[in-house]
């Protein structure tokens, strides 16, 4: 298990040199609002990734609230290999809190999450009303949109959000994913 480090003090380590601070958010999530000097290793391609950890005492893991970071402690010590590695109890939200600075970027596209909960929601809702008003075959998109919510929640990979990811409006976000180094 990681140990956890508030964001006070992971803080400090970071100003005081050589620790490193890693977001294992996604790309799009990272390129909106991350804590500055945060390397990016995103948890969708975790093992493609190297993370170069010379000259570094400590990995500070992080993500939003602190959960995907527990949920994925055993292969994120594993990357941290000769550091001491730990969690950032409560994450970016607790950094937030504890009113250390951070880096906002507005023109950022919404989180691929919630265009999938978007589109997945307008798509039932749309099937609905045709299957009411025009014909009730209709019913089967939303059932299909239903079956591929229920094998991503339980494969973990989403074929709406991995189709989204290259709409034109996230082109930006593809090309932010950057490599780790120390």
């Amino acid at each position: 298990m990681l140990k956890a480090i508030l964001p006070t003090d992971a803080a400090r380590l970071m100003r005081e040199g050589g620790a490193l601070l890693v977001d294992i958010r996604e790309a799009d999530e990272h390129a909106r609002e991350r804590i500055p000097g945060a390397a990016s290793l995103p948890l969708s391609s975790f093992d493609r990734q190297a993370l170069t950890t010379a000259n570094t005492k400590a990995v500070l893991f992080h993500c939003r609230s602190g959960a995907r970071t527990q949920a994925n402690a055993a292969n994120l010590m594993a990357k941290a290999s000769g550091c001491q590695a730990y969690v950032v109890e409560g994450g970016l939200d607790a950094w937030k809190a504890a009113g250390l600075p951070i880096a906002r970027d507005q023109s950022q596209p919404i989180e691929i999450i919630r265009q999938v909960q978007i589109t997945a929601g307008s798509l039932v809702v749309l099937d609905i009303v045709l299957g009411a008003l025009v014909n009730p075959w209709f019913y089967g998109i939303s059932a299909f949109v239903g079956a591929g919510l229920v094998f991503s929640g339980a494969s973990g990979s989403c074929a709406m959000a991995t189709m989204l990811r290259y709409m034109p409006w996230n082109k930006a976000v593809v090309a932010v994913g950057s490599p780790v180094k120390a």
